[in-house]
């Protein structure tokens, strides 16, 4: 069996040379996931489906300890991150020449030669794809590997999207709960004053039942608002790949921040830090390595091989009887299936287009979502300024200035509610636009793919320090038993 193991021998640093050796863009890709994978989550996303080191969520714990822990914890982002891996790994064997193929063949009837009767026939071939071919194939892989990075990438920036829209709706749960709570116990107060001047024979019990009715509205809306948390929650936990009914502390603040930034950056950053569309563009850099695959499946491919053929001594008197030949062999396939070949060219072509258009398409999509963030986001904060600066002022004026008039008698209770239930209304909306206003910050950097620089830091100033109104003076009114009625409302808010 020497003549096999020197076949093997010499065959076997010419293919490696022939496969090829990785590209500089395939070291850079593989230098990328590799540099991710050493990083503080990148291990763990590669190797383990959980882990147990993850950072404590407290109520010390700001938005940045949140995205953390969605980056080390969440099964998506690892999906993704392993999908990216995995086209990574199809680069090699794309390059690489067909494995050679061994061939053995037994002679059922001895065939006598001059030198002597064959007995055996061994063989071993390899492939050799037309020059082209496997670099077309490993780039086609490369760009596949390319998007996949980006969709990865991608991934990343939706994953905290959703942290940070959970989390900023989560804030706007907290103070709308807060602010009802508080504006019940004003109306509490205001009911307490009724049912002292309806004593005094200064108002009617109208004014009672009044306050009663506006006190069971709120004290419904409160309960509304409190079970809403529980989803919101498990949004939030879902996200960080928590218990769904896991406890997550109230935030107690988010920051009001302006971008500095015009459209026109914007946009540009979008066409060049956007994740899907940079996945896209590799798409079609992949589909036209495909076209070009395509054209060169028309030309033949050359398999080189060697034979050896086991020869007896038999009787033959020549002087070379009983040696084996050594037989050189190569041949290549006839690609004869003309409407085949043009076929796959054809669906090369049409999947290109179809690249093409689609990037075309999500780029225009995109451009219209960053527009009508901007325009949420500068409404929001449009909104923020009237109620901070304008509307919560007045309305606390006004129910200040309506209480006092209500007390001297001269102005009827269903005034002084409805001055209360405008307040009320005020702050809510102020705690909305603030939230919707860090939730299209927050979109528009998904949207963009990279953080969009501030005006400044973040800051609460000229927010009020407390925006629930409250009486000057609330032991002055004297407080004398609660009716029947009154009670009973009270009782079914403590259950």
């Amino acid at each position: 069996m020497k003549p096999i193991t020197f076949i093997l021998g010499v065959t076997g640093p010419f293919l490696i040379i022939i496969a090829g050796c990785a590209s500089r863009d395939e070291r850079q890709a593989f230098k990328r996931y590799h540099a991710l994978e050493r990083s503080t989550y990148g291990e763990n996303i590669a190797h383990s489906s959980e882990r147990t080191d993850l950072p404590d969520l407290n109520e010390k714990s700001t938005l940045s300890d949140y995205l953390a822990y969605a980056a080390l914890n969440n099964p998506g982002l690892r999906a993704a991150f392993n999908s990216w891996k995995a086209d990574l790994e199809r680069i090699l064997p794309a390059r690489t020449l067909p494995d050679p193929r061994f061939t053995y063949g037994y002679y059922i009837q001895q065939v006598e030669t001059r030198t002597g009767p064959q007995r055996h026939r061994f063989g071993i071939y390899q492939a050799f794809p037309w020059y082209g071919k496997l670099k077309a194939r490993s780039d086609m892989e490369l760009e596949a590997a390319n998007a996949a990075e980006k969709l990865y990438e991608n991934e990343k920036l939706k994953l905290f999207y959703r942290v940070k829209d959970a989390y900023y709706e989560h804030y706007h749960l907290a103070r709308a709960i807060a602010i009802t709570k508080e504006n019940l116990d004003l109306l509490t107060y205001l009911e307490q004053v009724a049912r002292t001047r309806y004593k005094a024979g200064a108002a009617s019990y109208s004014d009672v039942i009044k306050a009663q009715v506006e006190l069971g509205k709120l004290d419904d809306r409160l309960r509304t608002l409190e079970d809403l948390e529980e989803p919101i929650v498990a949004k939030l936990n879902a996200a960080l790949n928590r218990p769904i009914q896991a406890p997550l502390p109230r935030p107690k603040n988010i920051p009001e921040e302006q971008i500095d930034a015009t459209d026109e950056e914007l946009i540009a950053w979008l066409k060049r830090a956007n994740p899907e569309l940079k996945a896209l563009a590799f798409e079609i850099e992949k589909e036209k390595d495909a076209i070009s695959l395509a054209k060169q499946e028309f030309i033949p491919d050359i398999s080189l091989g060697f034979e050896w053929i086991e020869t007896g001594t038999g009787s033959s008197s020549a002087s070379d009887r009983g040696k084996d030949p050594l037989v050189a062999v190569a041949s290549i396939n006839l690609p004869i299936w003309y409407q085949k070949y043009k076929a796959q060219e054809r669906e090369a072509r049409a999947r290109f287009l179809m690249a093409q258009n689609t990037l075309i398409e999500r780029e225009n999509t995109l451009l219209y979502d960053v527009q009508l963030a901007l325009y949420n986001f500068r409404d929001a904060g449009r909104k923020i300024d009237l109620y901070r600066d304008t509307l919560i002022p007045k309305g606390e004026q006004s129910l200040k200035a309506t209480d006092t008039a209500y007390q001297a008698g001269k102005l009827d209770f269903l005034t002084l509610i409805d001055a209360q239930r405008v307040l009320l209304e005020f702050q809510l909306s102020y705690e909305r636009a603030l939230a919707n206003h860090a939730q299209r910050l927050a979109e528009l950097e998904k949207l963009v793919g990279a953080e969009i620089p501030r005006e400044g830091p973040g800051s609460e100033e000229g927010r009020p320090e407390r925006t629930v109104y409250q009486p000057e003076d609330t032991e002055t009114a004297d407080k004398p038993d609660p009716d029947p009625d009154s009670t009973k409302m009270e009782e079914n808010r403590d259950e």
